[in-house]
């Protein structure tokens, strides 16, 4: 079993979730451990000091062109969930970013921020999911 799954595993033999989603508009709390923006482009209104982030992973958000052609239409979200996982296991330094973010999983929780107003279609979900996948494998 890998390190990172074996640590993520209590004694009961129950994996342990630590990778969590949040605005970035919801308060800062001590419990969201590494906070990691995932937004390619900075949030409106949010001061860079209130955002207390541990990193801004800007290239492991959706390329320009998907962002700009998904505009966070729920009618799209399916195609745009395909098209985005396929950026995700396709781009060198997409891969990169996600072995870093599973690397601080193992080391305590992780809160992926992002500044979509719709907490169900945006892609923020759908990076939480794949990295799950990778996790769980």
């Amino acid at each position: 079993m890998d390190t990172v799954i074996r640590r993520l595993i209590n004694k009961e033999g129950t994996l342990l979730n630590n990778l969590f989603l949040k605005r970035i508009y919801e308060p800062f709390d001590e419990l969201d451990g590494f906070r990691i923006l995932v937004d390619r482009l900075w949030p409106r209104g949010i001061s860079k000091d209130a955002a207390k982030l541990t990193a801004w992973e800007k290239e492991i958000a959706p390329s320009p062109e998907l962002r700009k052609w998904f505009c966070h239409k729920p009618e799209l979200f399916e195609e745009f969930r395909v098209k985005y996982i396929e950026e995700l296991r396709t781009d060198e330094q997409k891969q990169m970013i996600i072995n870093q973010i599973i690397a601080m999983t193992s080391k305590g929780r992780v809160t992926l921020l992002y500044g979509a107003k719709d907490p169900v279609y945006n892609h923020a979900i759908v990076l939480q999911e794949e990295l799950n996948r990778i996790i769980m494998n």
